[in-house]
């Protein structure tokens, strides 16, 4: 989540060798299966979980700066993990990075930028509904290795948004092994979100599928801890009284409820909002309770509460497998449209 105008050393040190060798841009490297792979134990949410936040978040990622090589490490390991999954590649040249280069807007001005965002699809069923899509995403960046406090450089964003790219991975997982879906669910991974969103941008000028066929976008950021300010098990939604998404999410199971920090504008301040101008129904799932580890080193590991985070993204999975199977459209209420 980037600003209006970023754990602890994870206890395992991840290693960089863990996240293979390189690869060509947009093409995952095949996973190579030993024949005592082809039945691989079966990890339980939890641990899911804490393997991927433990590996987009350890030391060995630096932190994701936007823009570095760092950033273009977490990509690949996220489109080796859709891949993982069975999500089908939507990226460049039949793999799931995205290659974004051009000049795009900055907080200072326009400026020549290189980034990636990792996309995936599932391919929805049903005739009528196929061509309507709801949307996943979060983003894969953050700030990279900054100013030392005290002793460590390296900003995890363990919450920041790794916590999001987890919750993306995990509905994933859950809405690719059911039934195929009538609607197309596609998850995106924005790079760049942090120095404004030149991900998302590019994203919106080079579109997969058609953008008035999104339906719905649902942003996840920064729900690695409870939020104080809600009941415990509650997540909330930014903009949650613009449209009719978040009370249709509510009532069909997911624990939602409006943002209580509305003085933050987070609605404003996530790739969402860049969707939203552009007529999508787009909001953030958060439960980011303004605590003091924001954009800073000690955003790792040992602050995440695993146990928020598994029940949260449970508490959305059988809402969002909803909303991939019906046919109700979201609308902005009456003057609330950004």
């Amino acid at each position: 989540m980037n600003r209006p105008k970023l754990a602890v050393v994870v206890a395992a040190v991840i290693c960089l060798g863990l996240l293979g060798p390189p690869t060509t841009l947009g093409q995952p490297t095949p996973v190579q299966r030993t024949p005592a792979q082809h039945t691989p134990v079966q990890q339980t949410p939890a641990t899911q979980i804490a393997g991927e936040l433990g590996t987009l978040a350890s030391d060995a990622m630096r932190g994701r700066g936007s823009g570095t090589v760092d950033e273009l490490r977490a990509a690949r390991y996220l489109a080796r993990e859709l891949r993982r999954i069975g999500i089908s590649p939507l990226g460049d040249a039949g793999g799931y990075i995205q290659d974004v280069s051009g000049t795009f807007d900055f907080r200072g001005g326009p400026k020549p930028w290189h980034t990636r965002n990792v996309i995936g699809v599932l391919t929805g069923s049903d005739a009528k509904l196929k061509d309507q899509v709801v949307l996943l995403t979060a983003h894969l960046d953050h700030l990279g290795v900054g100013r030392p406090v005290n002793g460590d450089s390296i900003y995890n964003g363990a919450d920041d948004d790794a916590s999001g790219c987890v919750a993306v991975l995990q509905l994933a997982r859950a809405l690719a092994k059911g039934e195929r879906l009538k609607r197309t669910a596609l998850f995106v991974f924005f790079g760049s979100e942090e120095t404004g969103g030149q991900g998302d941008q590019y994203f919106l000028q080079h579109p997969p599928l058609p953008l008035d066929h999104i339906v719905a976008n649902l942003e996840f950021e920064m729900i690695g801890r409870p939020d104080p300010a809600v009941q415990p098990g509650e997540l909330w939604l930014t903009g949650y009284e613009r449209s009719n998404l978040g009370p249709e999410l509510a009532r069909h199971g997911a624990r939602l409820v409006a943002d209580p920090h509305p003085a933050q504008k987070f609605f404003q301040r996530s790739d969402n909002f860049a969707l939203a101008k552009r007529g999508i129904v787009a909001q953030t799932v958060s439960s980011y309770g303004l605590h003091r580890d924001y954009h800073k080193p000690s955003d790792d590991m040992a602050h995440v509460d695993l146990k928020h985070m598994e029940q949260a993204i449970a508490s959305l999975v059988e809402p969002v497998e909803w909303l991939a199977n019906s046919d109700f459209k979201p609308e902005w209420v009456a003057g609330k449209a950004p």
